[in-house]
């Protein structure tokens, strides 16, 4: 999720944090449940509510989970198929959550279609760029490629809308959202291209 840099800094902070869980008898699949569960209940009933920066604080306390079950992980030593499964899988979870916060609450109190409709363009090219990957390594091929990693959208997304609930003009989240779904779009794009290049790069099977 976070470049290498920002991943050393933060696996550093949350190090302490990490060990003391451990010590506790916490598992990295209990605290990957429990930060979905938390950005899930920031952005379903925070955002619906109008508190964008009162959810985006919420949110953000629990975001950091997808560091934190990793630091577990590596203390433990346990490279686990499940725990990978179960960490991608609630991603998309907390990700969807994050979007359609942010949609309902534009279609309702929010009052602005536009916005509202952009959340949801970026909910669901953000679930293709995901997919395109992952059927991509199901069949071997890989799709690691692209301008519009799932770090960035979220951190774009958390702040700009935050700072909307402080009276940031909605016209920069509205822009804030374009820009996402475009990066968005041109990812999927870069996967199709590079799988495809694998692909003819194959041997054909003798007849």
């Amino acid at each position: 999720m976070l470049n290498r840099h920002a991943r050393g800094f933060f696996t550093a902070l949350f190090t302490p944090l990490a060990r003391w869980l451990l010590r506790m008898g916490v598992s990295p699949d209990a605290v990957t449940i429990a930060g979905t569960l938390g950005v899930a209940v920031g952005a379903l009933v925070f955002y619906p509510l109008g508190q964008l920066f009162w959810g985006t604080l919420f949110i953000t306390a629990f975001i950091f989970s997808d560091v934190l079950d990793g630091i577990m992980a590596r203390m433990q030593d346990v490279k686990s198929r499940w725990g990978n499964f179960l960490d991608s899988t609630l991603d998309r979870v907390a990700d969807g959550a994050l979007f359609a916060g942010v949609a309902v609450w534009f279609y309702t109190g929010g009052n602005n279609v536009i916005i509202a409709t952009a959340a949801l363009v970026c909910l669901v090219l953000g679930m293709v760029v995901s997919y395109a990957r992952a059927k991509a390594e199901s069949l071997g091929f890989t799709a690691n490629v692209g301008i519009a990693e799932r770090a960035e959208r979220l951190v774009s997304v958390l702040v700009v809308t935050g700072l909307t609930g402080l009276g940031l003009p909605a016209v920069v989240l509205l822009a804030t959202l374009v820009l996402l779904a475009a990066a968005s779009l041109v990812t999927v794009v870069q996967r199709i291209t590079s799988v495809r290049r694998q692909a003819l790069a194959e041997p054909t099977p003798a007849d």
